[in-house]
């Protein structure tokens, strides 16, 4: 195999990581109410929590990541975390006790918390700032890859068995092949190759990505309501049958691979107001949600919350590793990912609480209601990101 190919074969098997990362909790949604028929006495957010959990394990793998870089070579941390990540999610439809799925899902999140910093940051690491834009926009695109696939088979094998719908997370084994025969086992330094120079601490990589950081928190936070809801509404809307409920959460998933491969084309058409897409499209699905829940409002609504997450999650790493440099992977991108997977964690809680203190308990519809006003909040903050060092 000549040099080339086996570049190739390397871009591809870090794209491979994109596949597992974003979607790791949600790949299992559209089962979300086949495992609440079955935890009959479980109460609703704990079920919630089995899409949510995983990203509160990832935000504690994020946060001694740095420290793993110093103990571990690059294929040896990688396969750690694709060990975890597909045992831990097969692993989850085990057990009956829901707790016990909790714990599964936890050692899903640990592993993605080691892949996720990598499946980005290795790319800024190898490749220059003309290519990793190009490359970080099909990570995103790969990103949502996965979620069609992982939708499209969770919602498949949940009509055969609940404890099938976890089966999905064999995908993990697709990488697992790659990692291990094209990955180069070397090990990542802090800064520039430079051991001598200081590796900046989290509160001030904090203090200079605050803008990249809140606005990773919001995105996430305003595109998985969806996934944390979409299943439950439909269902109780009765106007999307069941078995079609699966179908439209992965084609929202392939409207968001179209916006992360448009990324760059949309970038250099419109420059710096590129930052306002993702929350305007946020804004606008989630009235299109509200206003009319029947099958044109439900496809348009989520055709265009699976563009702004597609689009919005590339431009904020690729500008944030832009001005991070090859230090990025053990700086900025695993407060990013931290940021991303905190949000999912959340979410429910968030919800959970706004719905209780207001008395909203009943209205179905509310964290769609929720999801304008922060997607609002969002474009507000976007306006503010041109003052936060992004250009």
């Amino acid at each position: 195999m000549n040099h080339k190919d086996r570049k190739h074969l390397f871009t591809a098997s870090i794209l491979s990581l994109s596949l597992l990362t974003v979607m790791a909790g949600a790949a299992v949604a559209p089962a979300l109410n086949v495992i609440a028929a079955y935890f009959t006495d479980a109460p609703k957010l704990l079920i919630q929590l089995i899409i949510s959990v995983p990203a509160l394990f990832i935000v504690l793998a994020n946060m001694v990541f740095p420290w793993l870089c110093t103990r571990f070579r690059t294929r040896t941390l990688v396969m750690i975390g694709l060990i975890l990540y597909t045992v831990g999610g097969c692993a989850a439809g085990v057990f009956n006790n829901i707790y016990m799925v909790l714990f599964a899902r936890a050692l899903v999140g640990i592993g993605v918390g080691i892949i996720m910093p990598m499946s980005t940051g290795l790319l800024t690491y190898y490749y220059t700032r003309d290519r990793h834009d190009k490359l970080l926009g099909l990570s995103s695109a790969m990103n949502q890859v996965g979620g069609v696939v992982a939708t499209l088979l969770s919602g498949v094998l949940s009509t055969i068995s609940w404890r099938a719908s976890f089966l999905v997370y064999l995908i993990g084994l697709v990488s697992i092949i790659m990692c291990a025969a094209f990955m180069p086992n070397e090990r990542m330094v802090p800064t520039d190759h430079n051991v001598n120079v200081p590796h900046p601490s989290i509160g001030a990589t904090m203090r200079k990505y605050y803008g990249f950081i809140v606005a990773m928190f919001l995105l996430m936070f305003v595109f998985f309501i969806y996934p944390c809801n979409f299943a439950i509404i439909a269902a109780h809307d009765a106007v999307i049958p069941h078995n079609y409920i699966a179908p439209i959460m992965a084609g929202m998933d392939l409207v968001a691979f179209v916006g992360g491969m448009s990324y760059v084309i949309i970038k250099h058409k419109i420059g710096n107001s590129v930052r306002f897409v993702a929350p305007m499209l946020f804004l606008g699905g989630y009235c299109v949600l509200v206003s009319s829940p029947g099958w044109f409002a439900t496809i348009v609504g989520s055709a265009m919350i699976g563009f702004a997450n597609g689009i919005g999650i590339p431009f904020i790493i690729s500008t944030a590793a832009g001005i991070a440099g090859r230090g990025a992977m053990t700086t900025v991108m695993p407060l990013l990912s931290a940021a991303l997977y905190m949000s999912q964690f959340l979410t429910p809680f968030i919800l959970s609480s706004i719905t209780h203190m207001f008395g909203f308990v009943e209205f179905v519809h509310m964290p769609y209601i929720i999801a304008i006003i922060c997607a609002a909040t969002f474009v507000l903050w976007s306006n503010r990101l041109r003052f936060a060092n992004m250009y």
